[in-house]
């Protein structure tokens, strides 16, 4: 039996960040990783969806450019698409390929166990591969392993006409027409790829009343008029009533809060209705760590289990999975075992993108969470019209809202920035809101011209009442409000 200071159960990107911080603090490490490593987030998830995202990306702009002047529309075939896809994969498998190689051809310090892992006892894990089990021994373990799409007991996801949002990628073609389960970000991303691409009719059922429920009305709506102005269909208000495979395509009935029904065939549908952990292989009890009653999932305390020398990070503790959250947690457990840290994990400045059209980036809280837990707050919000570099590239459509508390410090409580460069805009605000600092640092900093990012500072000057343009001449296009308990009034 081998014997190490940690091991880690799972080489996705979760896992694979907590085992490179062990061996940079000198742990002896073991890495047990069932099928490849880098998981979702190289193979079904973050890497693949967006390198679809990036290509429909381009496929839409030439498009738009090709439709103003009369000519054919640009289209891309699947094998072309698919093409680009393998080859973004290859580079990133590659990486963690000669990565991996190199560290266990430099010293017994690591070692790469292929298999299932399963707990025989709290310090004990057999990992079993092709008929072999090997038992290995630890003083601490992180479990990482993941999550899964999540299923429906009524709909049979068959992976060729009902698929999920790993089998999606497996397609043989762009379909004419694809109707996805549930508006959440993976599939209002989806629905925006297929959209882009320009040969799919795109249905969308959304049980709620908007899409990304969990956003703010303004950033929903937007994103909403955007496909619709684009041909998607979205059936807000729907019930599924009903969804099954045909030899001719994929049917499907609904029935909407006001009581109409309607029954549509499709070619394909894809089932994104969130993702689950991939904890049920693990054999948890033996290992003596409990499970939250109602949710299932691990039970954690800033990443340690029941068990204070098992921790759990990423997906498979079944909250907040995305790829830098679950490297950050990795990263987290792994100081937390050798007591390098002491404050808990903070989520507070964690920066997140969407990748719609526009894009979608925030950081921190929005209007509706603050609202919902009665913390007053003011809020900037400048449209992206107002601006050069948005003007120059032709990319009007989006706007900076940039939230703070209700006192004259301003401390940043959270950001939203919707259109090009999104993403771009926010890591200054995520630093800011990390420190502590007020705004007017914001305001007096030298920013590049013309820039997207001029944006939020321009936020940040009419919270100040120091802003270029004023707010209450642009009334349509820069608001500024306060809100406080029982209390909604302009401030401009």
């Amino acid at each position: 039996m081998e014997k190490f200071d940690i091991c880690v159960i799972g080489g996705g990107p979760a896992g694979y960040a907590a085992a490179m911080r062990a061996i940079d603090l000198g742990m002896r490490t073991a890495l047990i990783e069932k099928e490849r490593i880098g998981g979702t987030g190289i193979y079904n998830g973050a890497l693949t969806s967006k390198t679809l995202w990036e290509l429909s990306q381009r496929v839409a702009s030439a498009n738009e450019v090709t439709r103003t002047r009369g000519r054919e529309p640009f289209r891309l075939s699947w094998d072309e698409i698919g093409k680009t896809l393998n080859e973004a994969v290859f580079e990133r498998k590659y990486l963690y390929a000669c990565h991996m190689q190199l560290l266990e051809n430099s010293g017994d310090h690591f070692k790469h166990f292929r298999g299932n892992g399963r707990f025989i006892n709290d310090h004990i894990v057999a990992v079993e591969r092709a008929g072999e089990t090997i038992e290995i021994h630890a003083d601490h373990f992180v479990i990482a392993t993941g999550s899964r799409p999540r299923t429906l007991p009524s709909i049979a996801v068959d992976e060729k006409h009902i698929m999920s949002s790993d089998g999606i990628f497996s397609i043989d073609d762009l379909p004419k027409s694809i109707v996805i389960v549930g508006a959440g970000v993976i599939g209002c991303e989806f629905a925006t790829i297929f959209n882009n691409f320009g040969h799919t009719k795109v249905h969308l059922i959304d049980r709620a009343e908007r899409i990304l429920p969990f956003e703010d009305a303004d950033i929903s709506d937007l994103i909403a008029r955007e496909m619709e102005r684009k041909g998607i269909t979205i059936h807000r208000n729907a019930k599924l009533d009903r969804i099954e495979a045909l030899p001719h395509g994929v049917e499907y009935a609904i029935t909407y809060t006001d009581g109409r029904t309607e029954r549509v065939t499709v070619e394909k549908a894809l089932l994104s209705v969130g993702r689950i952990p991939n904890i049920e292989g693990l054999d948890l009890r033996l290992a003596r760590v409990e499970l939250d009653p109602v949710t299932g999932n691990i039970r954690t305390d800033d990443t340690r289990t029941s068990q204070s020398h098992i921790y759990a990070v990423g997906d498979a503790t079944g909250t907040n999975m995305l790829v830098n959250l679950g490297e950050m947690e990795g990263r987290h457990a792994v100081e937390r075992i050798r007591g390098l840290i002491e404050r808990p994990l903070s989520y507070t400045n964690v920066s997140s993108i969407m990748f719609l059209d526009p894009e979608v980036a925030g950081v921190g809280q929005n209007e509706q969470e603050l609202i919902k837990q009665g913390i007053p707050h003011r809020t900037a919000r400048i449209d992206y019209a107002c601006l050069a570099r948005a003007i120059a590239m032709r990319r009007t459509r989006g706007f900076f809202k940039l939230i703070v508390s209700d006192d004259d410090h301003m401390r940043v409580l959270g950001m939203r920035a919707v259109g090009e460069h999104a993403s771009s805009a926010i890591q200054a605000v995520a630093l800011m809101m990390r420190t502590g600092m007020s705004i007017r640092e914001l305001a007096d900093l030298i920013h590049p011209h013309p820039s997207i990012t001029e944006g939020v500072q321009e936020c940040a000057r009419m919270l100040m009442g120091t802003s270029i343009f004023k707010s209450p001449v642009f009334g349509d296009k820069m608001r500024c409000t306060v809100w406080r308990p029982q209390v909604a009034a302009n401030a401009a």
